[in-house]
Formats: structure tokens, sequence, C-alpha cells
């Protein structure tokens, strides 16, 4: 008997990620000593505290249980909290706060809620690859919006048609950036938002990498741009601040009516999250944040470390601004597939190639900072040594 897909499904993009671990284990399993830079997974614990707090409420009955519809007030409240001490943003923790289970699954659904088929959803290019799959199997259409080195790695607004942005309703944006590590200005989100109102797309910014900011300066927060809440919403995800990956918890905070349709939809897809795991995520918020100041200087001396090697074996690597990761030309000449390809083989170091993340993406390999510093020191000399005897 056979069983057909529904065309929502059949539009699915294929997972690169997946693809890129099962090619970086095929390589391994010869033998090889590989350094895998090219997963966004982070490598470190999650802070003690916070593993405390999930032994300790695993252990409370109570949170066996079914979790409250829409999430712990408590949680929410924390949420409210954390934005008014780190950013400066009041929020209403009952109708702009709203529990997800993962960023991923926010970014998602945001699509599903708003795009009929033949909506434009605008995206960055290059960009996360999974924004394309809410808008698959919402099926509408992805527009890219290039970022590149020219405009700073920011979305060049004209790229859009007049007519384009009369059919956009969902705008994704992401800053810090994956893959470009590139950040944004409180200038740029005050542009995004006046775009925005003059075309009646609601924004959804991606701040997965909301804590890692170097040189002493923190991202900013799209939500202290003023009239941000009229636009859009933010989804903050614990998976980086707070080396949470696998717990799969995050929130979205802004829009009332957007916070409110994302509730309505969950209340279907889920309850809500195991309240154990709430509560751990309440503990990460929580006044003490020492734990995420030192896993920032963690990632700033892992970068320097990196960036400081390539230049000293003649490796052009431009410095990220945030996020965990390193946007790397290739060699001239070379697609960044093959490039990826043959470093893997020939040098047993493993990238993300950029074309991945999108037609832009093309002519650079993404680097993740998630091993010690000693390892990306040693990735630096294989790769500069791979690009001038082999190349």
């Amino acid at each position: 008997m056979e069983f057909l897909l529904a065309d929502r499904i059949e539009r699915l993009p294929s997972q690169f990620f997946a693809s890129l671990t099962k090619r970086v284990a095929e390589v391994q399993a010869l033998g090889h000593d590989i350094i895998n830079l090219g997963q966004g997974n982070p490598d470190l614990p999650t802070p003690p505290h916070v593993v405390e707090a999930l032994r300790t409420a695993v252990q409370d009955p109570r949170t066996h249980k079914y979790s409250p519809f829409h999430g712990l007030p408590a949680l929410k409240e924390a949420a409210a909290d954390f934005y008014r001490r780190t950013y400066g943003v009041t929020l209403d923790p009952e109708r702009e706060v709203a529990i997800l289970v993962g960023g991923k699954t926010g970014l998602v659904e945001v699509a599903e809620l708003y795009l009929e088929q033949g909506d434009i959803a605008l995206v960055p290019d290059p960009g996360y690859p999974d924004y394309l799959s809410g808008i698959a199997l919402a099926g509408g259409t992805a527009k890219s919006m290039p970022i590149t080195a020219a405009n700073g790695y920011l979305p060049d607004f004209e790229a859009v048609t007049a007519s384009e942005w009369e059919r956009a309703k969902v705008w994704y944006l992401n800053y810090p950036n994956n893959p470009t590590g590139a950040g944004a200005t409180s200038a740029f989100f005050d542009d995004v938002i006046a775009q925005a109102s003059r075309h009646n797309v609601m924004v959804v910014h991606d701040f997965a990498y909301a804590a890692i900011g170097y040189d002493g300066k923190q991202p900013p927060s799209f939500l202290q741009a003023a009239g941000a809440k009229d636009v859009g919403i933010e989804i903050y995800t614990l998976s980086k601040t707070y080396n949470m990956a696998g717990w799969r918890v995050a929130f979205a905070v802004g829009n009332a009516d957007v916070i409110a349709h994302l509730n309505l939809l969950q209340d279907h897809y889920y309850v809500s999250i195991f309240p154990a795991v709430q509560e751990a995520a309440i503990a990460a918020l929580g006044a003490d944040q020492s734990a995420v100041a030192t896993l920032v200087a963690t990632y700033q001396k892992r970068r320097d470390a990196f960036l400081n090697a390539a230049s000293v074996h003649g490796l052009q690597a431009p410095a990220p601004a945030g996020s965990f990761f390193c946007w790397l030309p290739v060699p001239a000449g070379l697609d960044s597939i093959s490039f990826a390809e043959s470093l893997l083989v020939n040098a047993h170091v493993a990238v993300a190639p950029g074309r991945g993340f999108g037609e832009h993406g093309e002519g650079y390999v993404r680097l993740g900072l998630l091993t010690t510093e000693h390892r990306l020191k040693e990735a630096a000399w294989r790769i500069a040594h791979f690009c001038h005897t082999q190349l």
C-alpha cells in the first residue's frame, strides 16, 4: 500500500545540516582526526545552577503533570524581567510573552499563522536555512534579500520590488547574524520599522545569538527601537545564551496580537513545555548572569585565537561582530561546496559551505567557534596550509 505525502510536505526543502553531518561522519569513520567547525551546536555544558534547578524540579511531583496552557506564568514573568534588566524594554508578561518549544518552532509557526498560498516572506540571503521550512509548509514564497559585505551584511531594501513589498506579509531578520557574524545597529532597526509600517509587513527578529557580542559591545534588541512592538516580535532562545540547545525552550516577545496567535496555535500543537524545564529556564533568566559573561569571554578568546592564527598563516578571516561563527572567503576560482569537501577530505576540517545558506552565500564557508582555542589554532593552520599547498 502506498501513502502519498501531502503537497505541503513535498514542498519542504532538504535538510542542509543533516546532509552535512552525514558527510562528516563518513570521513570521520575512516579514522581521520576531524576538527568539526561545520555545525552550530554549543559544545559547552549548561550552567550548573540551571541543571540543579531542573534536578530539583523533576523531583517535585507537581511538575509531572501537564503544564498550564501558554506556559508557567512565572516563566513569562522571568522573561519580561530579563528584558527589563538587559534591554530596558517593558513587557506585559501575559500579553506580550509567548513560551516556545525552541526558537525554530516559533519561526515556523509565524509562517503558518500569517502566510497564504502566494504570499511573500522576506528572508536574508545568506540566512538560516530553516526560515524556508515554515514558508514552504504555509505555501508562501520566499523572497531573498541579499546581505553582502558591500552593504555591511544588512538587507538591501531595494532588492524587493514595489509589487513584492505589497505581497510581503512576514519579514525575517537575524542579528547577530547566522552565518556571517555581522551585527546590526539601532539606526538600522529604525529603518526596518519605518519600512515595515509603510508596507504593513510583520517583522520577526530571530535573536538567537543575542548574548554573543564582541569587544565589549552588547547586541541591541529589536524591541529597543521605538515602534517595534507595532510591527513585530523578537524570538529569544535559551539555546545559545545558556548552552541549552537540547532543552528546547525559547520565548517570543512583542506585538500582543502576534503573541496571542502564537499561543492559539500552540494550544493545538502542544500544551506547553515540561514544567521542570520551564523551572530551569526561570533559573537561567534570573538575576545572576555571571555564567553568560564567562561564556561570552570564552567565545571572545576563541574568536581572537582563530583570527590571530589565521593572520599568522596568511589566511584572510574577517572578524565577526557577534554570534559564534566566522565567515571565511573561499580561494578564488572555487565554489564553496567543492572547497568545503576538499577541505574535509584533505585537511580534515569540516566547515559549512556558504551556498547552503542561500545564493549570496556562495564564495564563503561558515566556521563555528565551538571547540578549544588549541583546536581552533590547529584548524587555522590546516586551512591555511591546504590553501597554500594544494590549491
